[in-house]
């Protein structure tokens, strides 16, 4: 059966800059993989190092933040090379959700063939959902794809997402693979009626 996303909760994560491009997300020499699995641990690997160096924490290395679904960022997050590890390496170190004002294009397309929604906010509610998460780090974050909004404890903000992706989550036609097993027996029986699978079997 596809995969029907139509809310996701979780504690949040919040990445504060603008354009942080793919290759901070993770680095080239992380590209030389086979599969995707232990890309969550090199997530925003240089970031974290360079942070750590001038004695401050990356929000991924924060005690506070560990297990988190949500990352919220900013203006043109996952810009720069269309690397399908950038949204991989998030999705490994346990982020189902993110939310910021905008996005690159393949970035938002490798998210959405993921199944991680990518909800858009404005910049001042993008700066308010980080304060807040900072400001308590348990508190619940819930993005809801069909009324289009993020909840915040008890406060609400308007979200935006283009109705097609919307419509894939909520519907799981997202789920290519889901799809694809679903309809398994009509395949099997359209395939069944063409001369030349029949012919050839």
């Amino acid at each position: 059966m596809p995969i029907i996303i139509k809310t996701i909760t979780g504690r949040g994560v919040p990445v504060r800059g603008n354009d942080i491009d793919t290759d901070r997300i993770i680095p080239a020499r992380f590209l030389r993989c086979v599969t995707f699995d232990g890309l969550g641990a090199h997530a925003f690997e240089d970031d974290r190092k360079q942070l750590t160096a001038q004695g401050k924490t990356h929000p991924f290395d924060e005690a506070r933040f560990q297990g988190a679904k949500v990352l919220v960022a900013n203006s043109n997050f996952g810009c720069g090379s269309s690397r399908e590890h950038a949204p991989q390496a998030i999705a490994k170190w346990g982020i189902t959700a993110i939310v910021a004002v905008s996005y690159s294009e393949i970035f938002y397309g490798n998210c959405i063939a993921m199944g991680v929604p990518c909800l858009k906010v404005s910049v001042a509610d993008s700066d308010a959902i980080q304060s807040l998460i900072e400001a308590d780090p348990k508190v619940e974050v819930t993005i809801d794809l069909e009324a289009l909004q993020v909840r915040v404890g008890a406060k609400t903000f308007v979200a935006q997402m283009a109705d097609g992706p919307r419509k894939q989550f909520v519907t799981g036609a997202w789920d290519a693979t889901g799809e694809l097993i679903e309809g398994a027996a009509a395949v099997k029986a359209a395939a069944g009626r063409l001369p030349y699978v029949t012919n050839f079997a």
